[in-house]
C-alpha cells in the first residue's frame, strides 16, 4: 500500500492553509495535538439548482493519508514562516508527522451523494486531521463537482450518443484539465482528447483534426511528393487521387452542387488524413463551406475508401445551426448510401462540437437533429454555470464529546457527533514512512 502515492505530485502536506499549521502549533502547546478527534466532509447544496451530486475525489484523499509527512526542506520552510520563537519540540513533531493513526470512512466513490450527508468522516489526532483539512477538501470539492457536471450532460445527451471531453486548452492550468479528464469519465463521459489523463487513468482517447490541418493544404499537387502507400493496401498516393477524382462528378450531381465549388484545398487535405488513418477517417466539413464543399469532399473520399475495402468513420461540425446541418447531412449520406449502394453510409457518425453546454444538448434535442456525439470542452471542464461546489469539513466530536457549530445562518450549523452510516474503508496501522 506504501506504493500508493498521490497521483500528482503536488499534493502533499505543504498543499494546504497556513492557518492549519498555526492551529496545529496552538493544539501541540496546549498538549492537546493527540486528543481524539472526528471530522465531517459534507456539502449543504446541490450543484448547478440540482437534485444530486457525484461524489469523486476518493482514491486521491486515501493516498495523501498513506503518504502524508513534512521532508526536510518542507521543514525548512516552515521554518522561515513561522515566527521565530516556535518551540523546536514542535517542528519535531511535524518531521514525524504521518497517517499512519487517522482512519478514514467513506461513502464508495462515483456514488450518488446529497446535500449535509458526510462524503467523509476522518478520526484521529486533532492536530493531524487540522492539517489534512485543505488537502481533502482541494481533492474532493473539485473533482465531485465536475463529475457530477458530466453526469447531468449524460443525462441530457441521452445513452445513445457519445459525449467526448475535449477541455484541455480551456481548463484552469494543467492539473484542473488531467483531473477534469478523469472525473469527466467518470461521470459518463465516453472518451477525453486528454493523451496524458488516457495515459494515467486509462481513459479512451478521440481525436480528428482542426480547421488549422484542413487550411493547411492548398491543392491536390500539394501531394506530389508522397511515395508511400496506404496501410495494409499496396495504393499509392498517386493512385489514391485518381480514385478520389473518378469519384468527384458522381458525388456533385447526386448533391446538386457545383464541382467547381468544392475547395481543392479541402479535398487535398481530406485524402492526406484518410491516406494516413483510412481505418478511421473522421473530418471536420465546416472550414470553408459544409453542404457546397464540405459534404461532398468528405463522400469522394469516403466512396474511394470503400473501393480498398476501408471503412470512413464520419463527420464533425463545429459552427452554424447544429440541428439543421446534422438532419442535411444525413439526408446526404443516406442519398450516398441508397445511390452508390452502399447501406453503412447512411450511419456515418455526425459529432457537433462548438462551445456546447447543456442547455445547448437540450435545445438540440427539443428541435430534432442527427448527431451521434457531442464534442464538449469548456462548459464541461470549468464548470462555467457554477465554478466551486463548496464542501466543508466540521469537526463534530473531540475525546468522546459531541462538537456543534451554532450559526445566524442555519444552514451553517453543523450536526454533531460521529455519523454511524459508513462503513470504515480505511483504517492504518503502519507508517508508510
Amino acid at each position: 500500500m506504501a506504493a500508493m502515492n498521490p497521483s500528482n505530485p503536488l499534493v502533499q502536506a505543504l498543499l494546504t492553509d497556513f492557518y492549519q499549521i498555526t492551529m496545529a502549533y496552538a493544539y501541540w502547546k496546549c498538549n492537546k495535538h493527540n486528543d481524539n478527534a472526528c471530522f465531517d466532509l459534507f456539502f449543504r447544496k446541490n450543484p448547478f439548482r440540482g437534485e444530486f451530486t457525484i461524489f469523486c475525489g476518493l482514491e486521491e484523499c486515501i493516498r495523501h493519508i498513506l503518504n502524508v509527512g513534512f521532508s526536510q526542506s518542507d521543514i525548512d520552510y516552515l521554518r522561515q514562516v513561522l515566527p521565530d520563537d516556535v518551540h523546536e519540540g514542535f517542528i519535531e513533531y511535524l518531521l514525524s508527522l504521518d497517517g499512519s493513526d487517522i482512519t478514514l470512512h467513506a461513502i464508495p466513490e462515483g456514488s450518488i451523494v446529497f446535500p449535509r450527508e458526510p462524503l467523509i468522516t476522518v478520526e484521529g489526532p486533532l492536530a493531524k486531521l487540522q492539517i489534512i483539512e485543505t488537502t481533502l477538501l482541494n481533492l474532493v470539492n473539485f473533482a465531485s463537482l465536475v463529475a457530477t457536471n458530466a453526469a447531468r450532460f449524460r443525462l441530457v445527451a441521452g445513452e445513445d450518443v457519445r459525449l467526448l471531453e475535449f477541455g484541455l486548452r480551456r481548463a484552469q492550468g494543467p492539473d484542473g484539465g488531467v483531473s477534469a479528464s478523469r472525473y469527466c469519465y467518470i461521470g459518463g463521459f465516453d472518451a477525453t482528447s486528454n493523451i496524458l489523463a488516457g495515459k494515467m487513468y486509462g481513459i479512451p482517447c478521440k481525436g480528428t483534426n482542426a480547421h488549422s490541418f484542413i487550411t493547411s493544404f492548398n491543392k491536390l499537387t500539394d501531394l506530389d511528393h508522397i511515395d508511400k502507400t496506404i496501410n495494409g493496401c499496396p495504393c499509392t498516393m498517386k493512385d489514391f487521387i485518381q480514385i478520389c477524382i473518378s469519384y468527384k462528378e458522381a458525388v456533385c450531381n447526386l448533391l446538386k452542387v457545383n464541382s467547381s465549388e468544392t475547395i481543392e484545398g479541402e479535398l487535398t487535405s481530406f485524402i492526406s488524413y484518410a491516406f494516413t488513418f483510412p481505418k478511421s477517417y473522421l473530418v471536420l466539413v465546416d472550414s470553408y463551406d459544409v453542404f457546397n464543399s464540405g459534404v461532398p469532399n468528405f463522400l469522394i473520399v469516403a466512396l474511394a475508401l470503400h473501393s480498398l475495402n476501408f471503412k470512413a468513420v464520419g463527420v464533425r461540425i463545429d459552427s452554424g445551426d447544429l440541428a439543421y446541418q446534422s438532419i442535411e447531412i444525413r439526408k446526404a449520406f443516406k442519398q450516398a448510401a441508397e445511390h452508390f449502394g452502399i447501406d453503412y453510409f447512411s450511419n456515418f457518425s455526425i459529432i457537433g462540437s462548438n462551445d456546447i453546454c447543456e442547455e445547448t444538448i437540450a435545445s438540440l434535442n427539443q428541435q430534432g437533429h442527427s448527431l451521434n456525439a457531442f464534442g464538449v470542452g469548456t462548459h464541461l471542464v470549468t464548470c462555467k454555470s457554477q465554478p466551486a461546489l463548496g464542501c466543508v469539513y466540521k469537526l463534530v466530536k473531540v475525546n468522546g464529546l459531541n462538537r456543534i457549530k451554532l450559526s445566524e445562518d442555519p444552514i451553517k450549523t453543523t450536526m454533531p457527533g460521529k455519523k454511524s452510516c459508513l462503513p470504515a474503508i480505511w483504517k492504518r496501522r503502519t507508517s508508510p514512512r
